[in-house]
């Protein structure tokens, strides 16, 4: 007999071939008082608890619950207590602004706010039906024990979660998830990253985050311990590392160059040498760090490409047999390939460059917007607004967001590629290129640079090395150096608003 998948299988398989093992290590003093270390058979006991404590407020089998929380115990069995048992989880942006977050609860039509305490006073005034904020004192009615659910008859169709696109443009959009999708996803990212029970994850994205859900599900179908870590530190990262004995963890290029920061001042050999290994998204990666993660940590450096439309899985690229033969360097640069299509996943590029893909992870829609659904999908392939190219070996590159093409002179300009050079530069730390406004060649190519600890630089270094390295056009015609620069929670530079200021009183940012 056909079952449809449902995200519920996770929590299933580990509540009853790993019921004893941990299922999460809570932070103890978190606000609102930490859940301590559950095991899977109590995690789903919570769950079921919280769908018994929805049925009670009368929220319907489709009906959005919305949650603003940073990463918690809390937080990952909501993922199982709502979605698992019929309506649809709306984790939101907790470092959006009130307005921001009012937006996307009234867009999706969320009946249900659940809010971690130290986030409370941001959405005080949002009206919303049924408002909880988490902890020991609002347990008992959100998380009501001895009651059972009603039980969810799965469908593989229905909406198991509306992400909320970063914002890095505009307005974000809701992008509808399916059960099918989650649960391919996370499958297909377990078998290619060699997920199992001898693993134990650490989140260090935030849970909100397409990648940071997903991970909750292909670690618990395998019964995986998982660490919660509410705020990104990279000596912090370290201890969980030794503490837990941590071998999976992901990543922007932020948190990588946290943990980088941080292993130079750590009293004895790095933890998880040898034994981790960490999944980098959200942005490609410099040759230089992915080589330095190798070296300096000893950890393994996994890089994947994907989108919260794409749930997010469609490329990986590890550690191959080929590569052992060559060099830090040269491994690093075939690792910075964004990597070969996971199983299921069908790409090309179009006549722009722009990489399409098609799958059973591709969204269902954007919530309440069929134009840009429309738009989106067009001619049965999605529609990334990344520009890539597939090699020979059927490994696809980033080339950069359409968006953040330079054309300067009439000549295509890749950020991604003038950053790559930057970042060869000891004295880089971090560092965005974009395109400001000139009268003679429509756009020249700026660099926003933030100074690595310990390094004087000046612009003119700069300019010189990049144009040691690239064409001459594709150089930087000034440096501005930065104390830090706009990212997303989820460490995505937000060009757009880096772009604004240099564009002010123009019509529209030339591309």
């Amino acid at each position: 007999m056909k079952v449809d998948f449902s995200v519920s299988d996770f929590l299933y398989r580990a509540e009853n071939v790993h019921g004893d093992r941990v299922g999460i290590h809570d932070e103890p003093d978190a606000p609102g008082g930490g859940l301590g270390s559950l095991s899977y058979r109590r995690v789903g006991q919570l769950a079921r608890a919280q769908a018994a404590g929805l049925d009670a407020l009368g929220v319907g089998m489709g009906e959005r619950v919305a949650i603003v929380s940073q990463n918690s115990a809390r937080m990952f069995v909501s993922f199982f207590g709502v979605s698992g048992f019929g309506r649809v989880l709306v984790p939101i942006n907790f470092r959006l602004s009130s307005a921001e977050i009012e937006y996307i609860i009234e867009h999706s039509g969320a009946t249900v706010l659940m809010v971690d305490p130290e986030l409370a006073d941001s959405v005080a005034g949002i009206d919303v039906k049924h408002r909880f904020v988490l902890g020991h004192d609002t347990d008992a009615a959100i998380f009501p024990e001895g009651v059972e659910p009603r039980p969810a008859t799965p469908d593989e169709d229905a909406t198991a979660t509306i992400n909320y696109t970063s914002g890095t443009t505009a307005r974000p959009k809701g992008v509808e998830l399916t059960h099918r999708n989650v649960w391919v996803n996370a499958t297909t990212f377990g078998w290619h990253a060699g997920v199992s029970m001898r693993d134990v994850y650490l989140h260090t994205l935030p849970m909100f985050h397409c990648n940071g859900w997903g991970m909750p599900f292909a670690a618990a179908g395998m019964g995986v311990p998982q660490v919660v870590l509410r705020k990104v530190d990279g000596a912090e990262i370290l201890r969980r590392v030794e503490q837990h004995g941590v071998t999976l963890l992901c990543g922007a290029p932020a948190v990588v160059a946290a943990v980088l920061e941080a292993a130079p001042g750590w009293d004895g050999p790095v933890p998880g040498a040898g034994t981790t290994r960490i999944v980098v998204a959200g942005a490609p990666p410099p040759t230089r760090t992915i080589e330095r993660v190798e070296t300096e940590l000893g950890w393994e450096f996994i890089q994947i490409y994907g989108l919260t439309e794409t749930s997010p899985l469609l490329t990986m690229n590890r550690s191959r047999q080929e590569y052992d033969h060559l060099s830090p360097g040269e491994r690093a640069v075939q690792l910075g390939r964004a990597g070969a299509p996971a199983v299921g996943i069908r790409l090309k590029t179009d006549d722009q460059g722009e990489v399409l893909a098609r799958g059973n992870v591709i969204l269902a829609g954007y919530w309440n917007q069929p134009a840009e659904t429309a738009e989106a999908l067009d001619g049965g392939w999605f529609h990334t607004g990344d520009g890539g190219r597939i090699d020979d070996e059927f490994h696809l590159s980033i080339v950069d967001r359409k968006k953040d093409v330079i054309i300067s002179g009439g000549e295509n300009v890749s950020s991604i590629e003038v950053e790559d050079a930057l970042f060869s530069h000891p004295g880089v730390a971090e560092v965005a290129v974009i395109g400001v406004p000139d009268d003679r060649w429509g756009e020249t190519v700026k660099a926003l640079v933030v100074p690595a600890a310990g390094h004087e630089v000046g612009e003119r270094e700069l300019i010189d090395h990049c144009r040691d390295r690239l064409a001459h056009y594709k150089c930087p015609t000034s440096v501005e150096f930065r104390d830090v620069l706009d990212r997303t929670a989820t460490g995505k530079l937000q060009k757009f608003k880096l772009r604004a200021p240099y564009w002010e009183g123009h019509d529209r940012q030339v591309h």
